[in-house]
């Protein structure tokens, strides 16, 4: 067998070790999306419209988080890095200029989130659903900060090998978030049912507590202390951080916003299309967090592999994510399409949103699938701390290809909810390919370097 190509044993070692690691990850990932899964579980009885409310928000919401995601990933890379190197004080450095800058980004993009609501009854969408999402739109800018926080805390917790202690800190914010809905969405105790609005105001204040919670633990526990606190300013690792920040976040933006104006074209069609959306993405985005999970996990064994000089074994671990993501996707793909009308019926009563979401749970199952194999590839290549080359396929494809055929199958050709993701699956299938031959190359150049080696 080629010394390019890893053996059957070094797969089956890689994929061990990622599940190992990915399964904490995937768990506190699914925590997460359970914050919007009890969001539009707890709204379904109000109707389609705070659904649909619901999820033009997310359509926006979605290109600052991946705006923060992108930037803030370096923290997790630098700390997993500092961990595989046993520098203790590299961690605590990464903690502190990571949460700064964490808190002035989400800041940002809480504010420029903000100024965006007034231009929505511009962008064509529904008329109702723009009389109605303002409260929520607003406590949805409130929690950016406190997500981006967060965010820190998450990556490092998971490259230091705490990653159970992430989920724990996580699902406390999932408890309090379902509880104060309960209380202000319908009106408990005394409270005046406060409705779609309620569902922002606990969505932001769970954030918030999250992050009190985090640093109270971190920074209290004894086996934690001196990775989370106790260093001076470092600007050469706040620099770092924004060198390699700055791409991975334009990266993300790039992605997000191809999301965003996807979510735009949705709202052309109606309510019940974006209640609809709501729905599918809200069931669907819970079962992706497992290909996401396993791309932080391949990120992070890459960086770690790298920090402990053990660049041979790169190619299996990349390898060995896109094989657990992809198989894991295509069978959920499988089961969203058998049992799609109970699902949504779960969610919803209202027929016509109902049908749309049943339609619609294959074929974004099947983009899913493409989208697995550009996350793995682009977490492995972020790993590696190559992130230039990726930002420039995000713009060809999400850009190029991904937003227009969107458009074209479902305005242009009039084939709706389902043409607007089928078109968009198409530049997801090219941002895949286009990611996984980059790494692939840049395997192979690391395994002919480690052969040549006196």
């Amino acid at each position: 067998m080629s010394a390019a190509i890893p053996t059957r044993p070094a797969w089956t070692t890689e994929v061990r070790h990622l599940l190992s690691l990915a399964t904490p990850l995937v768990a506190g990932l699914v925590v997460s999306a359970l914050m919007g899964v009890v969001d539009t579980a707890m709204l379904g009885p109000l109707g389609p419209l705070p659904l649909a409310a619901v999820s033009l928000t997310m359509s926006v919401w979605v290109i600052f988080v991946a705006g923060l995601y992108g930037f803030l990933m370096p923290v997790g890379i630098l700390a997993g890095t500092a961990h595989g190197a046993g520098d203790p004080a590299a961690i605590a450095a990464t903690v502190r200029e990571g949460r700064a800058l964490a808190l002035r980004s989400g800041l940002l993009a809480g504010l420029a989130m903000a100024a965006i609501l007034p231009l929505l009854p511009y962008l064509g969408q529904p008329p109702e659903v723009i009389a109605a999402i303002a409260p929520y739109w607003l406590a949805i800018c409130a929690m950016l900060p406190g997500f981006a926080v967060s965010l820190v805390y998450k990556q490092v917790l998971e490259a230091i090998d705490r990653p159970w202690l992430a989920v724990a800190l996580a699902f406390s914010a999932v408890v309090f978030n379902a509880a104060l809905n309960y209380v202000l969405i319908y009106g408990r105790f005394g409270l005046p049912p406060l409705g779609l609005a309620g569902a922002g105001l606990g969505t932001a204040i769970a954030i918030w507590f999250t992050v009190a919670l985090q640093m109270a633990v971190c920074h209290g526990a004894p086996g934690l202390r001196a990775r989370f606190g106790g260093v001076t300013a470092d600007p050469a690792r706040r620099a770092q951080l924004r060198q390699e920040g700055l791409p991975m976040g334009v990266q993300y933006v790039l992605e997000g916003g191809s999301v965003a104006v996807v979510g735009v074209f949705i709202g052309w069609l109606g309510a019940a299309a974006l209640a609809a959306n709501q729905v599918v993405m809200a069931v669907a985005g819970v079962l992706y967090m497992m290909p996401l999970g396993m791309a932080a996990a391949t990120s992070i064994r890459i960086a770690q592999a790298i920090g402990g000089d053990a660049r041979e074994r790169l190619r299996a671990i990349g390898v060995a994510g896109l094989g657990v993501a992809t198989a894991w996707l295509v069978v959920a793909t499988l089961l969203l399409t058998a049992f799609a009308e109970p699902i949504a019926r779960a969610f919803i009563d209202d027929p016509v949103v109902v049908g749309l979401a049943a339609a619609l749970f294959f074929t974004v199952g099947l983009m899913q699938v493409f989208d697995g194999v550009q996350s793995v590839s682009l977490g492995a290549l972020r790993g590696m701390l190559d992130s230039h080359w990726p930002t420039r396929v995000s713009l060809l494809a999400y850009w190029g290809l991904a937003v227009p055929l969107a458009w074209l199958c479902g305005i242009a050709l009039d084939f709706g909810l389902v043409g607007v993701w089928a078109g968009f699956g198409i530049g997801l299938a090219v941002a895949g390919a286009m990611l996984l031959r980059r790494f692939l190359a840049l395997t192979r150049q690391v395994t002919r370097e480690q052969t040549t080696r006196p």
